[in-house]
């Protein structure tokens, strides 16, 4: 089963397609939790790994490097998902160049300048509009008659188009805007709604009112953002040289990537809370680097338990769980989700038993005394799942219970034998 780790930016669409195609073949996917853009992808040793510097970026367990979204969630697809025979596999790329080539840019051209990414044209704008319209009811058509894009169960097809729309259903399709489009509305709400793609992305939030663009809004946006002003100095005249060879253009930023890019960064939850002496970091780092021998010991010489709290989390619907990789799927979609969550907070999450008689549950450790979904609105996609438990960090029981899932060892409370855990760090 193909594995790696995925350097990209949380939210972007091209992200959530590799993750959804991971969530349909069952891929197992680490996201790097440290990846900043515009810094990780511009530093040394990523660009050994990856020259061009693109995100997304994946790095397989073996060593193998690739990049571009449509390579990775093919490398990551099961047969299923790239087409049945020659045909299906044909017409998967047919829809991947349809929703590269015919829904971005046009989409690019109409969001982007009303969110103040690239400047605003109206003709460009209206143009945009045109394009869009046109691939929606070609979509439309082809659609009247069919579940799916291709064949009788979701491909890379599908999920190629339908996270191309994404920023324009997010946006600027409005209902009346959409009204027309029956077909493609179905069989969009449709793939949201499936359970491998609510896990990478959650709730989607239809659009119900355009985005407008607002050239004010936009100027002190740009204003705050903008470097203090310096007094201007008139350049020096500028000698005759003789020409050089013109250098190759730098590349420039993936659109979609630039927009997320852009956008303010948010608030740690965390900062309304004390620091303590904890250092999550090192701990990590000891646990990465370490046997439990020393990572355990480390981690209760270390603990703040005036600042930290650690607490236990079961699954509430064991009882539902069926084949085991489904059942991890679970767990990986859940730490996605939280992934702005990392950087004070370490979890350990076991699966105990086997196929049709497992349990879900893990040793969470976070900044602050309260449950940290609380913090933010982002954070509780999962929580309530769980049926949560604050641990006495001075119980015996509690000391035994962090040594046992750190560990990956025991037993759950049915005595179930542990099967597999996955870490958030």
């Amino acid at each position: 089963m193909a594995s790696g780790t995925l350097y990209a930016i949380p939210g972007n669409f091209r992200t959530d397609k590799v993750l959804i195609a991971s969530q349909y073949s069952g891929a197992h996917v680490k996201t790097s939790p440290d990846f900043v853009f515009g810094e990780t992808n511009k530093s040394e040793e990523f660009l050994k790994k990856f020259p061009l510097g693109k995100v997304p970026a994946f790095e397989t367990n073996d060593g193998k490097y690739l990049v571009e979204s449509n390579a990775i969630a093919y490398y990551l697809a099961t047969q299923q998902l790239r087409g049945t025979d020659v045909v299906q596999q044909a017409q998967v790329v047919q829809w991947l160049d349809f929703a590269d080539g015919a829904i971005l840019p046009a989409s690019s051209r109409w969001v982007f300048p009303l969110l103040g990414i690239f400047p605003f044209n109206k003709q460009t704008v209206e143009s945009a509009k045109t394009d869009v319209k046109s691939a929606l009811q070609f979509l439309d058509e082809y659609l009247l008659t069919r579940t799916y894009l291709v064949g009788e169960r979701i491909t890379l097809a599908d999920i190629a188009v339908a996270t191309s729309l994404f920023q324009l259903y997010t946006h600027v399709l409005d209902p009346s805007f959409r009204k027309p489009y029956i077909n493609v509305n179905r069989w969009f709400v449709t793939f949201i709604n499936q359970p491998e793609v609510k896990t990478v992305i959650g709730e989607f939030k239809l659009c119900e009112k355009q985005t407008e663009y607002d050239a004010k809004k936009i100027a002190d946006q740009k204003a705050k953002s903008a470097p203090k002003d310096k007094k201007e100095k008139k350049p020096a005249p500028k000698k005759e040289a003789t020409p050089k060879p013109t250098a190759p253009p730098a590349e420039e930023l993936d659109p979609a990537e630039e927009a997320l890019a852009a956008e303010p960064k948010s608030k740690d939850p965390f900062d309304s809370l004390p620091k303590g002496t904890f250092n999550m970091d090192d701990f990590k780092r000891c646990y990465s680097n370490e046997s439990e021998d020393v990572s355990v010991p480390y981690f209760w010489e270390k603990f703040d338990k005036e600042n930290y709290s650690i607490w236990f989390g079961e699954y509430k619907y064991n009882h539902e769980l069926t084949k085991v990789f489904m059942s991890c799927n679970l767990i990986t979609g859940m730490f996605q989700r939280l992934d702005k969550m990392r950087k004070q907070a370490f979890a350990s999450v076991c699966l105990f038993g086997e196929d049709n008689n497992s349990t879900i549950s893990g040793v969470w450790v976070w900044r602050g005394q309260d449950l940290a979904f609380e913090l933010s609105s982002d954070w509780k996609t999962d929580y309530d799942t769980y049926e949560w438990t604050k641990l006495n960090p001075d119980d015996a029981k509690t000391k035994q219970l962090v040594e046992d899932y750190f560990s990956w060892k025991g037993t759950d409370k049915d005595g179930r034998k542990f099967n597999q855990g996955k870490i958030f760090k």
